[in-house]
């Protein structure tokens, strides 16, 4: 922990931005929020774009896996990639995207809202899961300038 200028100890913070609503988008901001919290740090998600999808209620279920390239072309590999990625995380004894947001907010990692997209999207607050905070990129910089570490996922 580092101290302020009173000498008083100021937990460290980390923050991360989710901007793809695939299993690959979606999991990266997630593992890393639950280990910045798990090693004694805040920790915040900002949700952008189609990011916003992670947070919608009743999305995570519909959450694909994307093949890069040619593959992603072909009809159909969306949905057998998507078999074969829950597969080896199931068998990996990797969390679903559910249960892993879920251990992310009741271990404290703060899920953000990117109010621009949001506005731009039409969403409202209710759109999305408990616990979700909407707030424009400017208030999320505030709090960023300040983290020790920020992450694009």
């Amino acid at each position: 922990m580092k101290q302020s200028e009173e000498g008083k100890k100021i937990k460290e913070a980390a923050a991360f931005i989710t901007s793809k609503d695939t299993l690959d988008g979606a999991y990266p901001g997630l593992v890393l929020g639950i280990n910045a919290v798990r090693l004694g740090m805040d920790a915040a998600i900002f949700y952008t774009f189609m990011g916003l999808n992670v947070i919608r209620k009743g999305w995570v279920e519909k959450a694909k896996f994307q093949p890069p390239g040619f593959m992603g072309a072909v009809p159909g590999m969306s949905s057998i990639a998507t078999w074969m990625m829950k597969s080896k995380l199931t068998k990996a004894n990797i969390p679903g995207l559910g249960d892993l947001q879920e251990m992310a907010q009741l271990e404290g990692v703060r899920f953000i809202a990117c109010k621009m997209t949001t506005d731009m999207m039409g969403f409202k607050q209710k759109d999305f899961i408990d616990g979700v905070v909407i707030q424009s990129a400017e208030d999320f910089l505030k709090h960023a300038q300040d983290c020790k570490i920020l992450l694009y996922t």
